[in-house]
């Protein structure tokens, strides 16, 4: 059986497509016959206000016979609940092994619609603010009718309630602690989805996550009309090991539909479907109604999460906002989607930190942060944030995020492929241009590989540098270390010979050839070599993606009302990337690319204004696309950097 920490990230079919590698499914000190020799297992349906009945599996721990009392600590879950039945035990309980050991009452629910709980599933349900009546119901109301439950009929609890949850769960927790239950204290969004449209999983920036969303919903399918477990599929034949191949003949959008979901699957539709940010993604915005929130919060994600890399930024922001007084951290460290809850921790695809991050997280920021609330333990005072710095690869805690200290920095792209980090009043207005072709789009990393790799945010971009339709600008070698600690501003001035076109930038970190026993540039402060990523593969030369992100160029002006290009005329595109806390050593060089594709990662752009879920595969055009430097109003790129 899964475990329930990796379960919650399994695609609910046997053979399930992972979104990550795999790791061992549970620590060496915790197995299945321990959870059975010290927890007694419940299932129950529990009642919601109006009236429906969510499943829910409750493990105790034996000693509530002797007297003892514990605090429970919750997950509510879309996947499953797995194993079903209370003679059946799972291989772990809580966020990890280091919870079932110490001893908590743990809680599963199979969220509404989902599995073996009645009423209907909505995907990202949205929030109803005014409530009138019983039948006004949201996960909110579900998360605390269970609370409320629980703690009236669970013998031996303390009446103090933990919720946490990673990806999809993650979301479920940000709603249970809106208008929460008086006994919830501590809540732990994780990697959580807060927007499907403002950069997690289904859009970013008005582009479409083309294969992770294709992947996803190969497997997550609708239930059914009433309560069943999950039913053993065969996992999807794709009848390639290339996914840019597979995915560039699929064509459109819409033959995904026709040709693999067969008209059965409204998940796809739904997320298709909706291009702008309308009135249904706007209603599931559940960040929105962050206010005045009463438990303490503990946000956690990853540098490198290809799924939900804004979401855990939004909330935070979100209370700082409109809960000031909310007793909330946010902790960051070098993982992928989830990779927090499992593993070492110690890499990323080929770039190593030279410690094991999920270790130090699991032991000494989760587990204290719930023992402290659930149990009384005092256990040191907690940060703002915690975070983990990149580059140079140590954890750091500040009192407030971005760190007040940070200044902010412009960088200009400048003639020759060069930046530059003052606007020259000597530099003519210009600009470089390529060819987009959507019959050849720019791939996302320079192998074949099928759906998303996880770690494709640390993958080397050599492979992008020699495209004809990629530009590339670089600082010459840095003679001092330099820190982006916070949001990534990309404001570009572009033109395009279509009527749409897509801006992709990436930020880069370009390691030095000789990496890392090279000369550095005299006077430049010495490398200390053992500080620096050791990796299998060559990293002399690496350049290694530190941000990305899409840009639909018709969305320029509001991501609610496209407006196409005039053919050929300059116009300003300005977004934010996600935070980042990451130091470019001296030696190294800060890059810069931009393209118009970026495959199968997102979809392709036909590069001319209509509803790109309803193009034929003849409204694909080649476009000429200009990247504007110089001047009063030139390209740039600000972050800010920490002294």
């Amino acid at each position: 059986m899964a475990s329930t920490w990796i379960r919650s990230f399994l695609l609910p079919f046997t053979g399930a497509v992972l979104l990550f590698p795999q790791v061992p499914a549970v620590a060496p000190e915790m197995t299945m016959q321990y959870i059975r020799e010290n927890y007694s297992k419940y299932e129950y349906k529990i009642p919601m206000r109006d009236g429906i009945k969510l499943f829910t599996a409750v493990y105790i721990p034996k000693e509530v016979m002797e007297g003892k009392k514990y605090p429970i600590l919750m997950e509510r879950t879309p996947y499953d609940c797995a194993p079903y039945g209370e003679d059946q035990f799972p291989t772990n309980l809580g966020p990890s092994p280091l919870f079932a050991r110490e001893k908590f009452i743990f809680v599963y629910q199979d969220v509404r619609g989902r599995y073996m709980s009645e009423g209907d599933f909505t995907i990202a349900r949205p929030q109803k603010p005014i409530k009138k009546t019983s039948q006004d119901t949201d996960e909110s109301t579900d998360a605390y009718d269970t609370i409320d439950w629980l703690i009236k009929n669970i013998p031996g609890n303390t009446g103090k309630v933990g919720i946490w949850g990673i990806s999809q769960p993650g979301f479920f927790a940000t709603a249970a602690m809106i208008d929460a239950h008086p006994a919830l204290v501590a809540v732990s969004p994780q990697a959580p989805v807060t927007d499907y449209y403002l950069g997690d999983d289904v859009y970013h920036n008005g582009a479409f996550m083309l294969a992770a969303r294709f992947n996803m919903y190969q497997g997550f399918r609708p239930r059914g009309d009433e309560p069943t477990p999950p039913v053993p599929t065969l996992p999807f034949d794709f009848g390639t090991p290339d996914g840019y191949d597979f995915y560039l003949s699929l064509g459109t959008l819409a033959n995904a539909d026709e040709r693999y979901f067969k008209n059965m699957q409204p998940y796809w539709n739904m997320n298709a479907k909706n291009p702008t940010y309308n009135d249904f993604w706007q209603a599931r915005s559940i960040w929105k109604y962050l206010k005045d929130v009463k438990p303490a919060v503990m946000i956690v994600g990853g540098w490198y999460d290809q799924e939900d890399p804004q979401g855990l930024f939004r909330q935070f922001y979100q209370l700082k906002k409109d809960s000031p007084d909310t007793a909330d951290m946010l902790v960051v460290g070098p993982w992928v989607h989830g990779g927090f809850s499992r593993g070492d921790g110690d890499k990323v695809g080929n770039v190593s930190f030279g410690s094991k991050t999920g270790v130090y997280y699991r032991e000494k920021i989760e587990f204290p942060f719930f023992m402290h609330y659930l149990k009384g333990v005092e256990n040191g005072k907690r940060p703002k944030a915690w975070v983990f710095e990149t580059g140079v690869n140590q954890w750091r805690q500040f009192d407030q995020w971005p760190p007040k200290d940070s200044k902010p920095t412009d960088l200009y792209l400048t003639p020759n492929g060069k930046i530059a980090w003052q606007q020259s009043p000597s530099t003519p207005a210009g600009f470089d241009e390529y060819i987009s072709d959507p019959a050849k789009p720019v791939p996302y990393i320079g192998h074949i590989l099928m759906g998303v790799r996880y770690d494709f945010m640390t993958e080397d971009q050599r492979f992008a540098s020699t495209r004809t339709d990629v530009l590339t600008y670089k600082t010459d070698i840095l003679d001092h270390d330099v820190t982006v600690s916070g949001p990534i501003t990309v404001d570009l001035k572009v033109s395009t010979s279509g009527t749409d076109s897509d801006f992709d930038v990436k930020l880069i970190d370009v390691f030095p050839a000789k990496y890392p026993d090279y000369d550095a540039k005299p006077g430049a402060p010495a490398v200390n070599a053992r500080a620096l990523p050791a990796s299998t593969v060559q990293l002399g030369g690496y350049e290694e993606l530190i941000r990305g992100e899409p840009f639909r160029g018709k969305y320029r002006k509001s991501l609610t009302t496209p407006i196409p290009f005039e053919p050929n005329k300059p116009e300003r595109i300005t977004f934010q990337m996600p935070d980042v806390l990451h130091t470019f050593r001296a030696g190294h060089r800060i890059m810069i690319q931009v393209q118009s594709s970026w495959f199968p990662l997102t979809d392709r752009n036909p590069q001319k204004f209509l509803e790109i879920p309803n193009a034929h595969s003849t409204d694909f055009v080649k476009a000429t696309e200009r990247i504007y430097w110089g001047g009063p109003d030139g390209s740039k790129i600000e972050f800010p950097v920490l002294p």
